[in-house]
C-alpha cells in the first residue's frame, strides 16, 4: 500500500514539474535592438531580434508600439501596427528557441516590450 501511494505521489509531482517547465510567459520573449551602422533618410537604422526563449511556441505576440515611428518600411507580415500595439508575424506561432527579426530607422531608438502572448505546447 505504501509503495503504491509513493508511486502515485511521485507521478503527481513529476507531472507538475513537466507542466511547469513548459509554461511560457512574457519573460520568455527577449527583444534586442542594435544599430546597424546604416542611415535611412537621415535616421539611424536599428536591427531588432525577437526571440522566444521557451521550449513551447508562443503565438499572438503583441508588442507595445505606442509612439513607434520609422522612416524605413517594416513588412506588415513581420510587424503589423494596430494602434498602440504591434502584432508580431501576423499572430502566427514563434517556435521555442526561434527568432524573428526586422529593421527600422528612427532616432531615438524605440524600446519594444511584449504585452501579450499565447502558449502552444
Amino acid at each position: 500500500m505504501a509503495t503504491t501511494f509513493f508511486y502515485f505521489i511521485s507521478i503527481l509531482i513529476l507531472s507538475f514539474v513537466i507542466k511547469g517547465s513548459s509554461y511560457c510567459n512574457l519573460n520568455n520573449i527577449n527583444i534586442v535592438a542594435t544599430r546597424s551602422g546604416r542611415t535611412i533618410l537621415g535616421k539611424p537604422e536599428w536591427n531588432v531580434v525577437v526571440t522566444n526563449n521557451c521550449n513551447c511556441a508562443q503565438s499572438q505576440i503583441k508588442l507595445q508600439c505606442q509612439g513607434f515611428q520609422t522612416t524605413e518600411i517594416v513588412s506588415q507580415s513581420i510587424l503589423s501596427i494596430q494602434g498602440d500595439t504591434c502584432l508580431l508575424i501576423n499572430g502566427n506561432p514563434l517556435k521555442g528557441s526561434a527568432s524573428v527579426s526586422f529593421s527600422y530607422a528612427w532616432d531615438p531608438p524605440y524600446f519594444f516590450r511584449p504585452l501579450t502572448s499565447h502558449t502552444i505546447c
